[in-house]
This record gives structure tokens, C-alpha cells and sequence, in this order.
């Protein structure tokens, strides 16, 4: 009965370990895609920046020319 109390118990604590990691690297991936949906608004606000201060100067580029 010990050694049956003892294997539960290590198999409890793996359990524990394997779900703590799954919520670190589940959270962890939440935050890296807010990140990069973060960065990709700023990436298009700045875009739409500097084609409005080009807009402003009077230079014409196509997407092509800027690439």
C-alpha cells in the first residue's frame, strides 16, 4: 500500500509539473501573439504616416518604389 501511495503521489507531482508548464508556455504564447498583433498595428500606423507626410511634401512613390 506504501509503495502504491508512493507511486501516486509521483504521478500526481508529474502531473502537476506537466500542467504548470502547459499554462507557462500557453501564456507565454498569448503574450508573444499580443506582441505581434501590437507591432503589426504600429508597423501599418507608421506606414500610413509616412505615406501621409509624402502625401504632404508632394512625392509620389508607388508600394513598389518603397520596397
Amino acid at each position: 500500500a506504501e509503495n502504491l501511495l508512493c507511486r501516486l503521489q509521483d504521478n500526481f507531482q508529474a502531473l502537476t509539473e506537466k500542467l504548470t508548464l502547459r499554462n507557462i508556455l500557453f501564456g507565454t504564447w498569448v503574450i508573444f501573439n499580443f506582441l505581434l498583433e501590437e507591432m503589426g498595428e504600429r508597423i501599418n500606423d507608421l506606414e500610413k504616416r509616412v505615406a501621409d507626410l509624402m502625401t504632404e511634401a508632394g512625392v509620389e512613390n508607388s508600394n513598389e518604389e518603397l520596397k
